[in-house]
């Protein structure tokens, strides 16, 4: 039996044609192995557990239970209760089926509520429409995704007066017991759907809440009877109608295809090797009558930040060959490549088959000439999570967990200088991480590397959670926060900009630098293997152990070796961190509370950090958490001096 759920609905909405290749084996879907979106399903799962809490005695419709029929009846019978809580509540109704988070029914009234780990300000509803008036966009999904539920629920139950609640964590509480996040553990050996423990029995022993629930009717009938659309062309009913028939019927729904929904569409092969089929080939065979085979030529997808894509993308224009210097240039900017130059150098050298280096020497030299020694390479992990460590913090609010730091001297000499990090359980970080910092960097004045803004970002966010604050030394601390760093341009309360403001590599990369094997990115992780693999400068360098170039490190062996050169191609170091785990046997890792097998993105630092607030893990599971960190750490700021060392060699 084909029903359309909610999250088909949701998924019909992005695009309907994607609930064609939804559920289908033979179609490669990026998302299902995307262990980001993995950490974040979990932190909903834990809000999803902690809002059953204000709500206890229900009655849970185990999921495993097999057919929408089934689930439907019980739902039915326990409804048949004057009054009943019911948890993951199950109806069907004309090839719609929904699973409600909380049901609660009180007589002939029920109340409909949605359970979401996003972050609200305050109870008002008012926060969920725009500038000019209409449902937020950020916003739309979450609400139309709850009106199909209403819909559902009440055409099941048409006596019966339901009202749709949102129930999600709100930024303007702060939680007041310690460990609240830790109540509600990622486990899976948990019997529970969500894979969460619990840890408390009541919401009395979770202290005050940090959800808030929205009565959201007004909005709801709104969209249901057509006064709020999803865009301009698609209400409610179309949407419900049309979604239900393409499911049903397993059509394909040939929706046009744009650039900016494509380019972003899970159901493609990444290149990998995949033996999957490509959605997105299908489309664009369907509808530009382009065959599979051509999707592997250089296309526009593969341009960086290329805001221009759109408009060429609806006059035909996909493939790089197509394009021509008037559609991407635009005035040049004085002292630094134009992003829009940048665009078209890849362009030519792609085509061309071009992989030598382009450089503005001249421009990057004078910012080179600028730099003081020493030099310092800083490199954050944080996390924000729905459901605060520590009593005091509201949800969502970033913590600071950890910190490396490489130093280079004048000579040449490279200094694994310090790190930092805290995994003791319920312990607040920030300000201690702030005191490391400072005691690291304030011996000198040399200039500070960061990597893009996220630096930046966290310290001026600590700068005003010690504004706050009681520390003896805060003023000392946001003294020094200033010297670093630059106010962001929202935070209108305090101005400043440091003498010593660190420098965004990231930025010097896309002012004067671009290497052909990073392609369309400039994260660090493309970076360092692009430059690895064309300077002969790194190469000869680091494919000597780390006693044999004099670096020092606290964390790697001294015969470690950076450079690894496999069929005549560089591999990332990235890909050379060690596996957490990997000297426990088979049943040892199974057992073992965390099961990332190494933390070689951010996502899987911030769940590898979570794990370490639970107050019972072993010495050595905590052990081999904490040494992967550190290593994937130290690997970040080590990048960055590979970086600046390769700067320096072209000019």
């Amino acid at each position: 039996m084909r029903v359309l759920t909610k999250s088909r609905f949701k998924l019909g909405l992005e695009c309907p044609s994607k609930l064609y290749f939804t559920g289908k084996e033979e179609y490669e879907n990026l998302k299902n192995d995307d262990p980001f979106m993995a950490a974040l399903a979990q932190g909903g799962f834990q809000v999803e557990e902690y809002a059953r809490l204000h709500y206890p005695g229900g009655v849970l419709i185990d999921r495993v239970r097999d057919g929408y029929v089934n689930l439907a009846n019980e739902t039915a019978i326990l409804l048949q209760q004057e009054n009943v809580i019911i948890y993951e509540a199950a109806f069907l109704f004309d090839g719609l089926f929904i699973r409600t988070d909380m049901l609660v029914k009180e007589g002939d009234r029920i109340k409909l509520i949605e359970v979401k780990a996003k972050g609200c300000s305050g109870n008002s509803s008012d926060q969920f429409f725009g500038a000019k008036g209409g449902i937020d966009s950020g916003w739309k999904s979450y609400l139309f995704d709850l009106a199909f539920q209403t819909y559902v629920v009440r055409k099941c139950m048409p006596k019966a007066a339901v009202m749709p609640f949102l129930m999600l964590a709100d930024k303007s509480k702060e939680a007041t017991v310690d460990g609240m996040n830790q109540f509600f553990r990622i486990q899976s050996s948990s019997d529970a759907r969500t894979g969460i423990s619990k840890r408390v029995d009541s919401i009395e022993e979770c202290g005050e809440s940090v959800l808030s629930e929205i009565h959201v009717n007004d909005i709801i009938d709104g969209i249901i009877d057509g006064t709020h659309m999803y865009s301009i062309a698609r209400s409610f009913s179309s949407c419900l109608n049309d979604l239900k028939n393409i499911y049903n019927e397993n059509q394909f729904a040939n929706t046009p295809v744009s650039f900016s929904k494509c380019k972003k569409c899970e159901f493609k092969t990444n290149g990998a090797g995949s033996t999957k089929l490509s959605g997105i080939a299908h489309c664009f065979k369907s509808q530009k009558q382009w065959a599979k085979t051509d999707l592997s030529r250089p296309n526009t997808f593969e341009i960086w930040d290329f805001k221009n894509g759109g408009k060429l993308f609806e006059a035909g224009k996909f493939y790089l060959s197509e394009l021509v210097e008037k559609d991407v240039l635009t005035p040049p900017v004085a002292g630094k490549m134009a992003a829009s130059e940048r665009r078209w150098i890849q362009i030519e050298k792609t085509l061309k088959g071009d992989r030598s280096l382009f450089v503005d020497k001249s421009n990057l030299k004078n910012e080179i000439d600028k730099w003081n020694f020493p030099l310092h390479f800083i490199d954050f992990e944080t996390s924000a999570v729905a459901l605060p460590f520590s009593a005091g913090r509201t949800p969502y609010e970033q913590v600071a967990f950890q910190f490396s730091h490489h130093q280079m001297e004048e000579d040449g000499t490279v200094t694994h200088k310090g790190e930092f990090i805290m995994d003791a359980p319920g312990v607040f970080p920030n300000f201690e991480f702030v005191r490391q910092l400072k005691a690291q960097l304030q011996n000198d004045k040399g200039t500070i590397f960061r990597y893009s803004h996220h630096e930046n970002t966290i310290l001026v966010k600590i700068y005003f959670q010690l504004m706050e604050s009681t520390e003896v030394d805060r003023e000392e601390l946001c003294a020094f926060i200033q010297t670093i760093t630059h106010s962001k341009k929202k935070d209108s309360v305090v101005k400043w900009e440091g003498a010593r403001n660190m420098v965004d590599l990231c930025q010097v990369v896309k002012d004067f630098y671009y290497n052909p094997l990073m392609k369309g990115s400039n994260s660090i992780k493309a970076v360092l293997p692009a430059i690895l693999g064309t300077s002969k400068y790194l190469q000869n360098k680091y494919a000597k152990s780390i006693s044999e170039i004099g670096l020092t490190s606290l964390n790697f062996p001294s015969n470690h070796i950076w450079l690894s050169i496999q069929d005549e191609a560089v591999q990332s170091p990235y890909d050379q961190l060690p596996k957490l785990f990997e000297n426990w046997d088979a049943f040892q890792r199974q057992e073992l509370i965390s099961e990332m097998e190494d933390v070689s993105n951010g996502g899987a630092a911030m769940v590898a950090y979570a794990k370490l607030q639970y107050q019972n893990m072993t010495i050595p599971e905590r052990d081999e958490l904490v040494k992967g960190l550190l290593k994937y750490c130290e690997l970040d700021t080590l990048a960055m001096v590979m970086l600046y060392e390769e700067l320096r060699e072209v000019v």
